[in-house]
């Protein structure tokens, strides 16, 4: 008995030292005032010298402290910030966070469905608010992200979730946004172990292309009926990207490949669309824009597609869309490096681009492209209050250090466990 009571307190005593997830925040309970930060506003704009006051959640002013007049007395919180930034929190789109921890064990990872066709699939269900990436995430800027599901030709329903919840129901923020589409590639890459050198034609093509057109055909021929007597979860699923209430997400780079989706889009009838991926979108920007296709791109930091481009030309791209009058947000589709998406902004600044309007591609741009910037995105009264107090230049990893971080209002706790393991080993060095 002693040693199963031992064996027992043991455990116990090794959850307690691991279990490094924060505790979810407390609603805001009272009103608080963000005084002196630069406000960088997420529209382009900068306020030196800022007010910023939220109550119930919601942003209740943003202002010049140089020509407002304000009575500090009347918040519940005053917080100087002399000397810091303060920054919209950052959206990442196009994301398995919180639907796997270890890509490596089969038990974590709950963000592909078997079978091709899957639109009824939800990521919002798997969406796991104890992943300890979450605090990560947080930790660089990031507030909000779409969980996306992957795999097959039609992947399944994304959700927008708060990084910060006691679950998925407390963490939703935008509840099935919409669908996403992996558009099939035409030609395939080289077989090096049968010893091909060159590509070879998809022979699955027209039939997968065959089957993508038949889905969303009969989707809309489903959902025009007001009561079918026939439930169908598959097209019932559907029905917000066909009425246009919410997003397709097609997934895809490749010119042809852009061209052609966007065509079959406007010619099946859905009026949302939005390109994920597109790395041959440089060589597809008039027909983009032509079309009012909003971008999603991914891995600014990468290699060039082919041997004669310049080598930063990734760098350059978001840049190059943005100035040509394309909507344009970024994303990365690895989990291990997406908490480095506003690092990924510094870049595209660094090669072109301003700034401020960098910084849009990754808060009022990515919030526009999902259809939530009547809420977040922006530092704009009547806005959800989420936003983030940095150290310095959230853009830059030398000085992106949060103080602060607000979810709706609610102060979040910034300690995780990589936080946690640094003050541990600083303590013991510091010691010695």
């Amino acid at each position: 008995m002693k040693n199963i009571l031992l064996t027992l307190f043991i455990l116990i005593h090794c959850f307690k030292v691991s279990a490094q997830v924060p505790e979810p925040a407390k609603p805001q309970s009272g009103s608080i005032l963000l005084n002196g930060a630069t406000a960088h506003l997420g529209d382009g704009t900068v306020i030196a010298n800022s007010l910023i006051s939220f109550v119930d959640g919601k942003l209740k002013m943003v202002a010049d402290a140089e020509t407002a007049k304000i009575d500090f007395s009347q918040f519940d919180q005053v917080i100087e910030l002399k000397g810091k930034h303060v920054y919209p929190g950052l959206i990442l789109p196009n994301t398995t966070l919180g639907l796997v921890d270890v890509n490596a064990v089969r038990a974590t990872r709950d963000f592909q469905e078997v079978g091709g066709v899957n639109p009824n699939v939800r990521s919002l269900i798997a969406y796991n608010t104890d992943s300890e990436l979450i605090a990560t995430l947080r930790y660089n800027g990031i507030l909000l992200a779409q969980a996306t599901p992957t795999g097959g030709t039609v992947s399944g329903t994304s959700s927008i979730m708060m990084l910060d919840g006691w679950n998925w129901e407390d963490a939703a923020y935008v509840i099935d946004d919409g669908i996403h589409l992996n558009w099939p590639v035409q030609k395939l890459g080289a077989r090096w172990w049968l010893g091909e050198s060159e590509g070879r034609i998809n022979p699955n093509y027209k039939a997968n292309i065959g089957i993508i057109d038949q889905l969303f055909k009969d989707a809309f021929a489903y959902n025009k009926q007001s009561n079918p007597s026939n439930k169908n979860i598959k097209l019932g699923a559907m029905k917000q990207v066909v009425n246009g209430n919410a997003s397709l997400f097609i997934h895809v780079n490749n010119r042809g490949g852009i061209i052609k989706s966007i065509q079959w889009a406007k010619k099946a009838g859905i009026k949302k669309v939005v390109l994920v991926g597109a790395r041959d979108a440089y060589y597809a920007m008039d027909f983009i824009k032509e079309n009012d296709v909003a971008v999603l791109l991914d891995e600014v930091h990468r290699l060039p597609n082919r041997t004669d481009e310049d080598f930063d030309l990734p760098y350059r791209l978001p840049g190059i869309l943005h100035k040509n009058g394309i909507l344009v947000g970024l994303t990365y589709p690895s989990l291990q490096s997406s908490r480095n998406l506003p690092f990924f902004a510094g870049t595209v600044s660094a090669y072109g681009l301003d700034k401020e309007e960098a910084l849009k591609l990754v808060t009022s741009s990515t919030a526009k492209i999902l259809g939530i910037s009547d809420r977040t995105g922006t530092l704009k009264v009547g806005l959800d209050a989420n936003l983030v107090v940095s150290e310095g230049d959230l853009l830059d990893m030398r000085t992106n250090q949060l103080t602060h971080a607000f979810i709706q209002g609610k102060a979040l706790n910034l300690e995780g466990k990589q936080q946690a393991l640094y003050k541990r080993f600083k303590a013991k060095y510091e010691g010695n």
